[in-house]
Order: structure tokens, then C-alpha cells, then sequence
């Protein structure tokens, strides 16, 4: 596993005040246009906004009483196979699996780790998005 940092996504209470904040607020463009989720570019990685209970879901774990504090790590890879293979190099490096490399609803392929302090970390394999030979990831292409 290379080291990088492809996405944070910030697990949020109200996504349309979220979205204010940082478009409205602090003047940031929104990379798409669309959906339940918003991104923005960050240079060479993305922040991903997304509901604090959809996110949760997703990583399969509990939203409330667990400790979860709306954030995860994501690490991009460029094709679907590698998904798999991160996800056993990180299990043999000591991480609990959360969730199996599966289908997503977006049209990729993402599965997620945690680290030993419980940090959880989604791989994931986005056809829709570029990802550059040193690992910067651009929503488009």
C-alpha cells in the first residue's frame, strides 16, 4: 500500500448546512453536481461530505453509542482487482476487516479496513474518477 491519503469524508448531521458552510462560506466548488454526497477537489486528494448515518452504514458500523466519530480514511486504487489485494495486505499487516470488497451503489467497488486504533479506511475502485501515476486523485478526468 502506497503512502497516501485519497479522500476524508466527514460524516455530517445536516448535509445541505454543510454544503453552505463550505460553498457558501469558505467559498469552495463543489465537484459535482448531484446526490447525497458532495466532493471537493483539495489539490491532489478529495473531502467528501456525506450523511454521519449513511457513512456509518457503509462502513458497516454503528452510528450511535460506538465510539464512530463520522470520519474515514479512503485510499484509492486504479482497478477493481486492487481493491481486493489492499484489503489482504491490510489484513496481514494486523487491520480488522469491516467490510469485504463488494459493489457499490456508485457504480465502483470499495471495501473497508480498520487500523489498529480502530481507524477505518474505505478502498475503493472509482471508474468515474482519474487517479494519476503518483496517486493524486482528480473527479475528472
Amino acid at each position: 500500500m502506497d503512502q497516501r491519503l485519497s479522500v476524508v469524508t466527514l460524516g455530517v448531521a445536516d448535509l445541505a448546512r454543510s454544503r453552505k458552510f463550505y460553498e457558501d462560506g469558505l467559498g469552495w466548488k463543489r465537484g459535482n453536481t448531484e446526490g447525497e454526497i458532495a466532493f471537493y477537489q483539495l489539490g491532489g486528494m478529495v473531502l467528501a461530505l456525506y450523511s454521519h448515518a449513511a457513512l456509518a452504514a457503509d462502513a458497516k458500523l454503528e452510528s450511535e453509542g460506538t465510539g464512530f466519530g463520522g470520519i474515514t480514511l479512503a485510499f484509492n486504487v486504479g482497478a477493481r482487482a486492487e481493491v481486493d489485494a489492499v484489503l489482504a495486505e491490510a489484513k496481514g499487516a494486523g487491520a480488522t476487516i469491516l467490510k469485504a470488497g463488494e459493489d457499490a451503489f456508485w457504480g465502483g467497488y470499495s471495501g473497508y479496513f480498520a487500523d489498529p486504533d480502530g481507524h477505518p479506511w474505505e478502498v475503493a475502485w472509482n471508474p468515474h474518477w482519474t487517479l494519476d501515476a503518483d496517486g493524486s486523485v482528480r473527479l475528472q478526468p
